[in-house]
């Protein structure tokens, strides 16, 4: 059972807990700060003169209309039902899943005025699997992601739909199941549950622990590919690295020579001077994105471990201010930033893929000893070109727009929803591009027998070679790509 307090928790962290279906619970620390600001909310509203914004007030640009104390919850609950706007294709239940552990995460502080029971009632759904249908389009990521956070709150209310024990129903339907009442929202809980970066930094959670598997594996299949091209060892040599002190750089490099080491192939006499970038610029490249990937997860880590909602409420201080902490600027840019490095690492891969069909240095056309007859990888590299030119496309900057929305009292947004859903396309199709570089390189180390590579890329082709036949003929390929696809999520090195 984890519990959910004021400690530090990681991205890694978060995506370990929801693939363990591990349990989480409110630590007594947490509950006693959520009643606390709670209490101090109810006193607050009671007591002030003036209007408080999202609490005795409407919402955007309707803030300086007074609600009547009687009408707060409903206020509250008009807000989630009319927030819930979501369409197009549904949110996986893994990103929904970290989405409710990172609301429950933030509204933990203290800070959000949020009931005991709300929070409650959201960690219940998620220690039994009840899974809110959340959609991908309807957030400007500045207001917080109001429309796939009104989506996960509505089922606390009896409303919308929810994956439950294999099936989707709707939150009515659940809850009688469950023998649960409605939750009845007090004021400013529909917009501390609406108010928040959870949507944006779910999809940002998953993407970075994705990008640290893609970035390491991205390095062995270089290091299988450089061998089965017959490339040189030199520039990864440290010298020429420590010259350049690029973190990233260094690391690369220096994979790739343990990768390699006792390589009978990397030993032998080379003919060529030089290797194409692709193969001699592998620190630089890789380095870089390595560099991006820890500078992105460095914004996430602060990300989650934030209070995301508006207004903020400080009880031992006695204020309650209206701010802008639910602007995703900072997780806007930092995921266009890692859509790019992962596109160029699927870009460099594509390159190598080339490079080992092209009849060079000794490998036959295609991959296959009798091309013209059989077409052998041909086609494999135009999967990957086309899968590369998408994620080029998609790796076009969402942070820089903005559509003024509310009658321009929320003038300026980030979009940053649209980058964390475009981010996850980037992830899967790095993924299948570098499928199909293992496939190819796996084909190519095949025809520098009786030679052989280094330990740890002789495992991998021996591993790989379970699932994924040497191709000697023409065969249908696309089962192989999809079982290279699974391999690579599960292979351990």
């Amino acid at each position: 059972m984890k519990q959910i307090n004021f400690d530090h928790i990681t991205p890694a962290e978060v995506v370990a807990l929801v693939k363990a279906g591990e349990k989480i619970e409110l630590s007594t620390e947490a509950r006693t700060a959520i009643q606390k600001c709670r209490d101090y909310l109810d006193h607050k509203a009671a007591e002030s003169p003036a209007p408080i914004y999202g609490v005795t007030t409407g919402f955007g640009s309707l803030c300086n209309i007074s609600v009547d104390a009687d009408q707060l919850a409903t206020l509250q609950r008009n807000l989630v039902m009319s927030h819930s706007c979501g369409t197009g294709d549904k949110v996986s239940r893994e990103v929904v899943k970290v989405m409710m552990v990172l609301k429950v995460q933030s509204l933990s502080y203290g800070h959000s005025g949020v009931q005991v029971a709300t929070v409650e009632r959201l960690i219940e759904m998620y220690n039994r699997d009840i899974v809110p249908v959340v959609y991908q389009q309807g957030s400007l990521g500045a207001s917080g992601d109001l429309s796939p956070l009104a989506h996960l709150s509505l089922p606390l209310l009896g409303l919308g739909e929810v994956e439950y024990k294999g099936k989707v129903v709707s939150g009515a339907e659940m809850l009688a199941e469950e023998g649960w009442e409605p939750i009845v929202l007090q004021s400013k809980e529909g917009l501390a549950l609406l108010n928040g970066t959870q949507f944006m930094s779910a999809h940002a959670v998953w993407a970075i622990e994705e990008a640290v598997r893609l970035s390491r594996t991205a390095d062995l299949l270089a290091a299988l590919s450089l061998d089965a091209f017959d490339g040189r060892l030199e520039p990864f040599s440290d010298n020429v690295h420590l010259v350049r002190p690029h973190k990233g750089q260094l690391t690369t490099a220096r994979a790739i020579r343990s990768l390699l080491e006792g390589s009978e192939i990397a030993a032998q006499p080379k003919q060529h001077v030089q290797d194409p970038y692709s193969f001699r610029c592998v620190p630089q490249v890789h380095g870089a994105v390595k560099d991006t990937i820890d500078y992105v997860q460095s914004v996430i880590d602060t990300e989650i471990n934030s209070t995301t909602d508006n207004p903020t409420v400080f009880p031992d201080t006695d204020e309650v201010i209206s701010a802008g902490n639910f602007h995703g600027e900072p997780l806007a840019l930092v995921m266009d930033f890692l859509a790019i490095a992962l596109s160029e690492l699927s870009n460099i891969s594509e390159r190598r893929i080339y490079k080992l069909i092209s009849g060079q240095r000794g490998l036959p056309h295609f991959l296959v000893a009798k091309p013209g007859l059989n077409s052998g990888f041909m086609i494999p590299q135009y999967t990957a070109a086309s899968i590369v030119s998408q994620s080029k496309s998609l790796s076009t900057p969402a942070s820089v727009d903005s559509i003024p929305s509310s009658q321009g009292q929320e003038d300026h947004v980030s979009m940053g929803a649209n980058a964390a859903t475009k981010l996850l396309r980037v992830v899967e199709n790095t993924e299948r591009v570098l499928a199909i570089e293992l496939m190819n390189a796996a084909q190519a180390l095949h025809f520098r027998r009786p030679l052989r590579s280094s330990e740890p890329i002789e495992q991998l082709v021996a591993e790989y070679r379970k699932v994924v036949p040497f191709i000697d003929t023409d065969e249908v390929m696309f089962p192989h790509i999809a079982r290279t696809i699974e391999f690579l999520r599960e292979y351990k090195w």
